[in-house]
């Protein structure tokens, strides 16, 4: 697998983004006008960075990495629905965490799902990044409706040692 950087790929973008159903992000299908105009005021590039997901010269989804600019970044993985379920998401993220933590040599890396996302939730897991914490009523849908949203961390010194170190959520009562 491979990752590279998107450089002027519109029509490649446009219809991954288009041709998907994004059941676990806000908004559902996006409309193509809106992508495109997203990509012409540079929502893919400024101040952050977008990657190809490449497998066998087919471009199986994308990651955005946003604030990366930031000691913490933030990030979005879409994988085209043919892919979904054959163990990208995990590969993404531990290449993730070797270009973040690696190259750009950030301390810390954050992502946030949809609490049903269990997919997600998974390869979260599988990849090595901690749950950390549960936000209820915090991630708002398409049609006004409410979910949970769950973060999982994963920082420099896990990833540099190999191990990953306990949270302390609970040891303080309150």
């Amino acid at each position: 697998m491979q990752f590279e950087l998107f450089k002027d790929e519109v029509q490649d973008l446009l219809d991954l983004l288009t041709n998907n159903e994004w059941h676990y992000h806000s908004g559902g299908i996006p409309q193509r006008d809106k992508v495109k105009a997203a990509i012409g005021n540079g929502y893919y590039s400024d101040g952050r960075e977008t990657f190809w997901l490449i497998d066998v010269d087919k471009k199986v989804g994308i990651i955005v990495i946003e604030d990366i600019d930031d000691t913490i970044p933030l990030f979005d993985i879409r994988l085209d629905a043919k892919y979904q379920g054959k163990g990208y998401g995990v590969k993404s993220l531990k290449w993730l965490q070797d270009y973040l933590f690696g190259k750009r040599k950030k301390i810390r890396i954050e992502g946030y799902t949809r609490a049903d996302n269990h997919p997600m939730r998974k390869c979260f897991t599988k990849a090595g990044f901690v749950k950390e914490g549960y936000l209820r009523n915090s991630w708002e849908n398409e049609g006004d409706t409410v979910s949970d949203t769950v973060l999982y961390g994963a920082i420099f010194d896990d990833w540099q040692s190999g191990k990953i170190t306990n949270i302390k959520l609970n040891e303080v009562p309150y």
